[in-house]
């Protein structure tokens, strides 16, 4: 019964037909304005905000964030509303816990309600990651990808689900309610991207496997640009040199902050760069698969400003007044004026200058990258394999020597025993400085690099993604060839029939003759604006078979992957005000914080009918 008395409250507290509310105005229309209630709670929601704070006692002068919203603006308001919100706020019930939890409950899903009618009955991909949230739970992230009704290639957020022990079966298993919560099958589903960070890399080829089992035109395709840097993480975890690497890279960050501190050391503007550039958060974790950006901005300052950091390290060393700060200033100076620093240093220079530069013109290229991109790639394996070569080598330990020599650096003998700087020798089996340098090293990781490119970038997976590109639309169709666009279709026999491929020939003969014609395309660089164009001109309805093609390639998930962006939804939803609710609740909050802009035109009267079902009125 408090239920449905608090359903019909809200009834009339959001303008809806009936008696007015009883309050001391007696001039408050039937029909009141828009309310600030369901103002006040689109707003929180869209902002992430927490709902209710720690001081919950009944006479407390700041006891809830969103009852004190609400009497703020019933303190500024005027007219009617105000002598709504005075009428609800002195009802407990419209601001209660399990009252606000249902209005979220009704808005989350009105909101996913209208991302599945915007897909309508398309085909879709599936996007899924996990991740640890704040407690350190595994969830994982379900994302969908879809065209909607104007050809843009959207991707939203579906559900999160919370997994134990997660595995490949377990995984498929999660996905599967998310999909039949919003009445969709395995049968729609044409494309799958996973997030190659955390535990889910591990059984994407198991997982890949289970989904093409339920449907066989569900092609696994990742994002180039993401692929590059996760075969960059995963060589380097391997090397020992290199997490030794960054690890002195942060206890440096950390005592340049506080010598800065204490003793206003760190004034040079050079010394005050390096602070700038290397961010103690990043600085001494290679476990960030996607900040090799940042890792190969490190490198370079530390190369630049290497005789800076090297004078401070010393004053820092030096100053008895430093107390811990300048134990550890000795120590990292000892591995900086090492030839294995700077060996290293050099190597990390190389290897992520080149895979930078091939990341950053992937990402540019987006949606109709794909045949350039198969080429950069294929350009850049051939670049290290020459510095991986005799020549590069000999190249690259010159450069080396050269830098230790102009520093006064000791240079190693690569014929004398190996030494390691921060281990002790135990550790090591008794090699020679060439074996340790050259073999587990230097060829270590760009061998590691070629054997990562040739699993990540397989010639199935290729020659699959060389179809897709011949439909690039960028400089007039240049990339376009009939062979493989027929080709392409094969790949989704149960979108196609018998009849539309055999016709298939001549619609593609038509389409290509059209789109050179008109001028409307001239200007068309990318999949998206193609896909979008063809809407506005209503050219999809004239190439129904070539623009259903299309759909399928801007399902894939070539170009990127949104679920990332949960990431931090969860940092900014899931703060200390939450530390105790419950699982769907904190679901809801994120799907109508990551999805605000859907949220944001859903409208007050079905939010009202999807809470009166959730009540039972």
């Amino acid at each position: 019964m408090k239920k449905k008395k608090a359903a019909v409250d809200l009834r009339s507290l959001w303008g809806r037909a009936g008696k007015a509310p009883k309050t001391a105005s007696t001039s408050v229309p039937a029909a009141a304005p828009p309310s600030s209630l369901l103002r006040c709670l689109r707003f929180f929601l869209q902002q992430g905000l927490a709902f209710q704070g720690h001081d919950e006692i009944e006479d407390s002068l700041n006891q809830e964030i969103f009852p004190e919203t609400l009497k703020w603006l019933a303190e500024h308001l005027e007219g009617a509303d105000k002598a709504v919100l005075e009428n609800a706020l002195s009802d407990p019930q419209v601001t209660s816990p399990n009252m606000l939890k249902d209005l979220v409950s009704a808005c989350a899903r009105e909101t996913t309600r209208r991302i599945v009618r915007d897909l309508g009955e398309d085909n879709f991909a599936v996007l899924a990651c996990l991740f640890s949230d704040a407690c350190h739970n595994e969830q994982l992230v379900v994302c969908l990808r879809y065209v909607d009704k104007k050809g843009r290639a959207v991707e939203r957020l579906a559900g999160i689900v919370s997994v134990e022990n997660p595995d490949a079966s377990t995984i498929k298993g999660a996905i599967e309610p998310v999909l039949r919560d919003h009445s969709l099958s395995w049968s729609r589903v044409r494309g799958q991207g996973y997030d190659g960070v955390g535990n889910i890399r591990a059984h994407v080829k198991g997982l890949k496997k289970l989904i093409t089992d339920e449907s066989p035109s569900a092609h696994y395709v990742h994002c180039f640009a993401q692929e590059l840097q996760l075969a960059l993480v995963t060589v380097l975890k391997k090397i020992d040199a290199c997490a030794d690497f960054f690890e002195q890279i942060g206890f440096l960050v950390s005592v340049l902050e506080t010598s800065c501190r204490k003793a206003q050391m760190l004034l040079v503007a050079e010394a005050q760069q390096v602070l700038e550039g290397l961010d103690p958060k990043k600085a001494s974790s290679i476990k960030d698969d996607a900040g090799f950006g940042f890792h190969h901005k490190t490198v370079i300052l530390v190369y630049v400003l290497y005789p800076t950091i090297r004078s401070v390290l010393i004053m820092v060393g030096e100053d008895c007044t430093q107390g811990m700060e300048a134990v550890k200033a000795r120590k990292i100076l000892a591995y900086f004026e090492s030839f294995e620093f700077v060996f290293m240093t050099h190597l990390l220079l190389n290897v992520l200058g080149y895979t930078r530069d091939l990341s950053r013109c992937l990402r540019i290229f987006r949606d109709d990258f794909m045949a350039n991109g198969i080429d950069l790639i294929g350009l850049s394996k051939n670049q290290l394999y020459k510095l991986r070569g005799n020549n590069g080598w000999d190249t690259f330990l010159k450069d080396v020597t050269s830098f230790c020599a102009k520093h006064d650096i000791k240079v190693r003998s690569m014929d004398d025993i190996y030494e390691p700087v921060l281990r002790s020798k135990g550790s090591f089996g008794k090699v020679k400085n060439i074996h340790r340098y050259r073999v587990e090293i230097f060829t270590s990781v760009f061998d590691g690099l070629f054997q990562e490119f040739n699993d990540r970038f397989d010639k199935v997976n290729t020659d699959f993604l060389l179809c897709v590109a011949s439909l690039d639309p960028a400089k007039s169709f240049y990339h376009y060839d009939k062979d493989k666009l027929l080709k392409l279709a094969q790949f989704y026999l149960k979108d196609f029939s018998s009849k539309d491929l055999s016709q298939l020939p001549v619609h593609l003969t038509r389409f290509i003759a059209d789109m050179r014609e008109d001028e409307r395309f001239r200007d068309v660089k990318s999949f998206v604006e193609l896909s979008v164009m063809l809407v506005e001109t209503k050219k999809s309805l004239r190439h129904p078979i070539v623009y259903k093609l299309l759909k399928l390639v801007l399902v894939l998930p070539v170009a990127t992957a949104s679920v990332e962006k949960v990431f931090s939804a969860m940092d900014l939803v899931m703060k200390k005000l939450r530390n105790r609710v419950g699982e769907q609740l904190l679901y809801d909050c994120l799907i109508t914080f990551v999805e605000r802009e859907v949220f944001m035109q859903v409208k007050a009267d079905a939010l009202i009918s999807r809470f009166q079902a959730i009540v039972g009125v």
